[in-house]
């Protein structure tokens, strides 16, 4: 149950841009999650906007107090201390509305699908081709934030969406992105 919350402000700083600090910001949440096996904190973005499209300076922790309390007693903010401006806990506003904040992914490059169905099927880069025009890609107008995977190495979009706003918390867990398919945040 989400009934706590903690804000997370970006400082502004000349050397390293805002995408970069809240890309670093977001992985070190993933892996702090990951390592406590977390999955009842939840993230929002309180200042995104899709235009600009943008996530905003502010990442919002959703939780009950203890949860947010063990998360914050880790040193997972270690090296991002002198970027950030981290508030207290508080309580969640009684009659606050709440939301889903969810991952998106999209087929975003006909290469990359081409190359899969290659290694899969066996096929030739002129049959994949055939198989897979130009026109699946697509291009996402959501705000996303940029990270690499630990596992691969490689630098990935983790594309955010906030839902409708709704009267009724959802239930359910959070994946280790504080992001969810089933379950909402409060709204403020």
């Amino acid at each position: 149950m989400t009934t706590h919350y903690i804000d997370i402000t970006l400082l502004p700083d000349p050397e390293f841009s805002h995408a970069h600090l809240l890309g670093a910001l977001v992985s070190k949440l993933h892996r702090a999650l990951a390592q406590l096996q977390s999955s009842d904190i939840g993230i929002s973005f309180p200042r995104h906007s899709l235009r600009p499209r943008t996530l905003g300076a502010v990442l919002r922790l959703h939780g009950s107090e203890a949860a947010l309390q063990r998360l914050i007693a880790q040193p997972w903010l270690q090296g991002m201390r002198d970027h950030v401006q981290i508030a207290d806990l508080a309580p969640v506003p009684p009659s606050a509305p709440h939301r889903q904040v969810v991952r998106r992914q999209f087929k975003t490059s006909a290469e990359r699908l081409r190359r899969r169905r290659m290694q899969r099927k066996g096929e030739t880069l002129e049959q994949a081709a055939a198989a897979i025009p130009d026109s699946v890609e697509r291009r996402p107008e959501l705000p996303f934030v940029q990270l690499r995977s630990a596992s691969t190495g490689q630098s990935f979009c983790l594309f955010v969406a906030h839902g409708p706003t709704q009267a009724t918390a959802l239930q359910g867990g959070f994946s280790t992105y504080g992001l969810s398919q089933g379950a909402s945040v409060p709204w403020f």
